[in-house]
C-alpha cells in the first residue's frame, strides 16, 4: 500500500498544544472543494497569461496557493478523464476508454474512500459517465443530452429522481453546491465535486453575458491557417476544423427564430426552446448582427475563416465569464461560513481545448492546447500564496493527492501519484518525480476523426504514436517549437534523443500496465455504441 506523505505534519497527524498545557488537539481533516469545468483551457484563463479574457476568481485561487503549468489529461476527452480523475487510474485500467462507454461505479473511487474515512461527500453538476454515482451522500448530476446537459432549464437526475430546474446551468450548480454545504453534517469535513457544464459546445452564454463580446476583436493564434506541413495524415484527416467543421446552426447560431420555427426538429431549436421569453428575445437581438453580416455573402476563404473565429470565440469566451463569476460566489460563501481556508480548493478542466490553433476547436489530440490542463489549488495551510510548479502532473494525480491530505492510505494499485509533496514545497520538483507524463486515446473512428494514438510529454519533448488504421510516428522539441509545427521525428540531428525518448515511452507503459497500446490482443474501442439503436 502506498503511504501518505508526511512532509507537512499538520494536516492529518500534528496535535495542537493550547498556552496553558492543557490536552492536545487532534487537528482537523481538511475538507475538499473539486471545482471541475468542460473544455476549458488554460488559454482563456488570465492566470495562465492568456490575453482574451480576464478571470479574476481563478486567479485569485491561483494567487493565493499554486499554478501547476504542466499538468497533463492522460485521456483528453470527457468521459475517460472524468474516469481517471475518481480512479486515479489509467483509461485502460478503469474501464472507460472514451465517450460510448459506461462507467463501472462498482470500482474503487476516491470519494467512496473519502467517505469510508468519514467525509460527507456530493457530486453537483456534469457527471457524464452513464451509469448512476457512488460513493456520494448526495448527488444531483445533468441528464440531458446523453448526460452533456443543457444551459437552460436544465434537466437533473438527482438522488435517483429526475427533476427539472429553471434558470440557467452554471447559476443553478452553484445553488445547489450551496445549498449541499448548508445543509451539511458540519461534524464531518466534506469533499464536494462541483463540475459545470460550460463553456462545452455548443457555447450558450449566460443572460447578462449574452453579445457582451459583439464588438470585440479577438487576437488569432499564429498557426490559424496551420497547412500541416511536415506533419501525417492524423492531423490532416481529422474533422474538426474551424473552416469546415463548425456547423452554421448549432455552433455559430446562424438561424433567426421564424427559421427554427419552420423546422422545429433543428438541434439549435430544440436547446433555444428552453430559454424563458424575454431571453429569447435577447438571443434574437445579440445574434441578428451576426446573421446579417454572414448573410451579405461576401465572406470567401481565408477571410470567411477569421469571420467563423471571431464567433466561436464571442460565444466560448462569453460562456466562461459566468464560471469565474461563480467560483467567486462559491469562495465567498465559503469565507461568509468560516470555511474557506479549512478548503484544499481545486480548479480544474477535464482538458483543455483547442482555440483556434492549427485551425482548431475541440479537444482529443495529443498536442498542447488540450493535453495540458488548468490545475491550480488553493489551502493556505499547507500551499504557499503565489506558488508556481512545473513538475510534470496528471489528472490520475489528484485521486491519491485528496486521500493524502484526508490522512487516508493510498491504495497500491493507483496508479497516480500525490502530489503533496509539491504543495507544500513552494512547487518544486521532487528528485524522484516522474519524467514523463503518459497520454492515451481511443476514440475512433467517432466524432471529429482524430485517429488513436498514444505518447509521452517530458519537459522538454513529446513523442506520439498514431496507430489503428495508420503507424506514423510524431516527435515535437517543445523548447525550440512550442506551436508543435515541426515534426522531427526521423531526423537526423534528433537520433539520439528519440532513441532515448523511445525507451522511456516503453518503459512507461511498462510501468502503467499499458501492455498492449496498439490494441493488436484486445480493440478497446469497437465504435460509437452511442448511435445504435435501443440503446
Amino acid at each position: 500500500m502506498k503511504k501518505p506523505s508526511t512532509l507537512f505534519l499538520p494536516l492529518a497527524a500534528l496535535s495542537l498544544a493550547s498556552c496553558g498545557g492543557q490536552k492536545k488537539e487532534e487537528a482537523k481533516q481538511p475538507n475538499i472543494i473539486f471545482m471541475m469545468t468542460d473544455d476549458h483551457t488554460t488559454q482563456a484563463m488570465s492566470c495562465y497569461g492568456g490575453n482574451l479574457i480576464q478571470t479574476p476568481n481563478m486567479d485569485r485561487i491561483a494567487n493565493e496557493g499554486i499554478r501547476f503549468d504542466n499538468c497533463y489529461a492522460v485521456n483528453a476527452l470527457s468521459g475517460p478523464s472524468r474516469a481517471c480523475i475518481l480512479t486515479g487510474k489509467f483509461s485502460h485500467e478503469n474501464g472507460f476508454t472514451d465517450n460510448a462507454s459506461t462507467f463501472n461505479g462498482d470500482q474503487q473511487t476516491f470519494p467512496k474512500l473519502l467517505q469510508q474515512a468519514g467525509y460527507q461527500t456530493a457530486m453537483i453538476g456534469k457527471w457524464h459517465l452513464i451509469s448512476e454515482p457512488q460513493g456520494f451522500d448526495h448527488w444531483s448530476i445533468l441528464s440531458g443530452q446523453h448526460e452533456q446537459g443543457d444551459y437552460y432549464d436544465p434537466d437533473f437526475w438527482e438522488d435517483g429522481k429526475h427533476i427539472v430546474e429553471k434558470g440557467y446551468a452554471t447559476d443553478i450548480i452553484t445553488d445547489k453546491a450551496i445549498k449541499f454545504l448548508e445543509g451539511r453534517d458540519k461534524s464531518k469535513p466534506f469533499c464536494m465535486m462541483y463540475h459545470q457544464k460550460a463553456p462545452h459546445r455548443n457555447w450558450m452564454p449566460a443572460p447578462r453575458y449574452l453579445g457582451i463580446f459583439n464588438n470585440t476583436t479577438f487576437p488569432e493564434p499564429a498557426n490559424l491557417f496551420d497547412d500541416y506541413e511536415g506533419r501525417g495524415r492524423a492531423a490532416r484527416e481529422q474533422d474538426m476544423s474551424i473552416e469546415h467543421t463548425l456547423t452554421d446552426d448549432w455552433d455559430l447560431k446562424l438561424l433567426t427564430r421564424e427559421e427554427m420555427l419552420k423546422d422545429t426538429t433543428n438541434r439549435l431549436y430544440s436547446v433555444y426552446k428552453r430559454m424563458p421569453a424575454e431571453v429569447q428575445d435577447k438571443w434574437d437581438s445579440v445574434y441578428a448582427q451576426r446573421i446579417a453580416e454572414y448573410r451579405k455573402g461576401d465572406l470567401k476563404g481565408k477571410e470567411l475563416i477569421s469571420w467563423k473565429y471571431q464567433q466561436y470565440m464571442r460565444d466560448y469566451l462569453a460562456t466562461t465569464l459566468a464560471v469565474d463569476e461563480n467560483i467567486g460566489r462559491l469562495m465567498n460563501y465559503l469565507e461568509k461560513i468560516g470555511e474557506l481556508d479549512n478548503t484544499i480548493i481545486v480548479y480544474t478542466s477535464d482538458q483543455g481545448f483547442f482555440l483556434g490553433e492549427h485551425g482548431w476547436f475541440d479537444k482529443r489530440f495529443m498536442y498542447e492546447e488540450c493535453q495540458r490542463m488548468p490545475l491550480i489549488i488553493r489551502y493556505p495551510k499547507a500551499i504557499k500564496a503565489g506558488s508556481v510548479s512545473n513538475a510534470i502532473s496528471m489528472n490520475v494525480d489528484f485521486a491519491p493527492t485528496f486521500l493524502d491530505f484526508a490522512g487516508v492510505e493510498i491504495p497500491s494499485d493507483i496508479q497516480g501519484a500525490s502530489l503533496k509533496p509539491i504543495l507544500v514545497n513552494e512547487g518544486k520538483t521532487p528528485a524522484d518525480w516522474r519524467k514523463a507524463a503518459y497520454y492515451h486515446y481511443y476514440e475512433y473512428p467517432a466524432e471529429h476523426s482524430v485517429k488513436r494514438h498514444y505518447g509521452i510529454r517530458t519537459q522538454d519533448f513529446k513523442l506520439i504514436h498514431f496507430y489503428n488504421d495508420i503507424d506514423e510516428w510524431e516527435m515535437y522539441d517543445m523548447k525550440a517549437d512550442p506551436k508543435e509545427m515541426n515534426n522531427v521525428f526521423g531526423k537526423p540531428e534528433y537520433a539520439e534523443k528519440q532513441k532515448e525518448l523511445m525507451q522511456l515511452l516503453e518503459e512507461t507503459q511498462k510501468q502503467y500496465k499499458d501492455t498492449d497500446p496498439d490494441e493488436k490482443e484486445k480493440v478497446l474501442f469497437k465504435g460509437d455504441r452511442r448511435l445504435m439503436k435501443n440503446r
